[in-house]
């Protein structure tokens, strides 16, 4: 399969997306599953054209001397890629969002009111090394009836462009235009900031990615954001707290999958607990290989662990490090979590109820947990299948936005002559 990617302008991309969104909202619920199941198909026939491609992102991020978390993120393999195709057949057992009606009722001089999920029109994706997220939002934006613009980073640009080839080929044999799904080429950064003030074509732009790339389209961009968030993500162990719960969820919590947004960055730990269960916590952090920046009490505790700065209490590390603070009581956890935290997930164990529901209560995130790993805050994990990204803020959307975050609202409205 060769690549060859059309050279357009950022613009016309826009304009052509719009074009296919027409048709797109009109489409039946089956006629979307049914192309989504050729995409599916399509990814899993042309694996081995995705990964020679994926080679070279590789072999460039090699070169550039690119840490292990981000390579980790830029790497596809076959069970990767199935798994994404996985994911685009797992969207057709979800419900169609659009065309829903959420509301009715009717006024008192008899006019017929329904409020209904409608898609959003075109949705920009800006995203970084992530090449899943390529068919993951292509997949959700079409389920949802929307036509979507992709701006990938540059580090992968051979396996975006790959799979957006591969996805154009299933859409032609679908009634979806190919023009629904538009991939951004150029690494020029005046292309994304041309699809940051769109607005005359664009309805919402999603970041995904760290800091610096959110920050940098809420700052710059003129379409409204969906603004998804960086993930420092808190463990706060109570004094009540099993010591091996504790430890299997901490542990579990910052290994699992230490490159992702909800991994836990930093371990808030009740001083008492950290008193009498240090030892095990230092068995835990050495057999899992976890390097700790502790504040001055930590580190009477936990054995090889640096003085923690005040960049170490903000930071994503996405990697076997963390932060350990102490705490002696809730209240002190909680603000902590309340300055440094980032709304994302955020976690207690403890077996007292009554602190745990005063911390579920207290804490401003997209999620908190009970004796539970942060790492549930995914689409997926939550049965809402694919998700297009978490979001942080609290407007149209907040957690992990599956297929109902990509619709909006229309009012529509019958009547029989009525005038005000």
């Amino acid at each position: 399969m060769t690549l060859l990617m059309e050279s357009q302008t950022v613009e016309q991309q826009a304009i052509n997306a719009k074009e296919a969104a027409k048709t797109l909202k009109m489409l039946p619920t089956k006629d979307k599953n049914d192309a989504l199941i050729i995409l599916a198909d399509e990814l899993d026939d042309h694996i081995s054209f995705i990964l020679e491609e994926n080679k070279k992102d590789l072999e460039k991020g090699k070169e550039k001397g690119y840490d292990k978390a981000y390579m980790d993120r830029l790497t596809l393999t076959e069970d990767r890629i199935k798994d994404f195709a996985d994911g685009l057949r797992n969207l057709v057992g979800l419900e169609d969002p659009s065309g829903t009606i959420l509301e009715s009722w009717e006024l008192e001089n008899g006019l017929q009111a329904e409020k209904v999920a409608v898609p959003l029109g075109v949705i920009g994706m800006i995203y970084e090394a992530r090449p899943n997220v390529t068919a993951d939002a292509a997949g959700l934006a079409l389920k949802s009836g929307n036509a979507i613009v992709l701006k990938g980073g540059s580090s992968a640009l051979h396996s975006n462009q790959a799979i957006v080839k591969v996805l154009h080929g299933g859409l032609a044999k679908t009634s979806i235009p190919e023009d629904a799904i538009q991939f951004i080429s150029s690494t020029d950064r005046k292309a994304a900031q041309e699809l940051f003030t769109m607005e005359e074509h664009i309805d919402v732009l999603i970041p995904r990615g760290g800091g610096a790339l959110i920050n940098a389209v809420v700052e710059n961009a003129t379409v409204p954001v969906l603004e998804t968030g960086v993930g420092n993500c808190h463990i706060y162990i109570d004094e009540f707290a099993d010591p091996d719960k504790a430890l299997s969820i901490a542990v579990n919590a910052k290994t699992d999958r230490p490159a992702v947004c909800n991994a836990a960055e930093t371990l808030i730990i009740h001083e008492n607990w950290m008193a009498e269960h240090h030892d095990k916590l230092n068995a835990a952090l050495k057999q899992h290989h976890i390097q700790a920046y502790g504040d001055d009490a930590a580190l009477k505790y936990i054995d090889g662990a640096f003085p923690a700065s005040e960049s170490d209490w903000a930071e994503e590390y996405l990697s076997l490090d963390i932060a350990v603070k102490t705490a002696a009581n809730l209240e002190e956890a909680v603000r902590h979590i309340d300055k440094y935290g980032t709304k994302h997930s955020e976690a207690i164990i403890t077996e007292h109820s009554e602190t745990a529901d005063q911390f579920l209560n207290e804490v401003d995130a997209a999620a908190v947990y009970h004796n539970a790993s942060t790492r549930f805050t995914d689409g997926s994990a939550l049965g809402f299948g694919a998700e297009i990204g978490i979001s942080t803020q609290k407007l149209h959307a907040r957690g992990p936005m599956g297929l109902p975050a990509l619709t909006t609202t229309k009012l529509k409205l019958k009547g029989n002559g009525q005038i005000r």
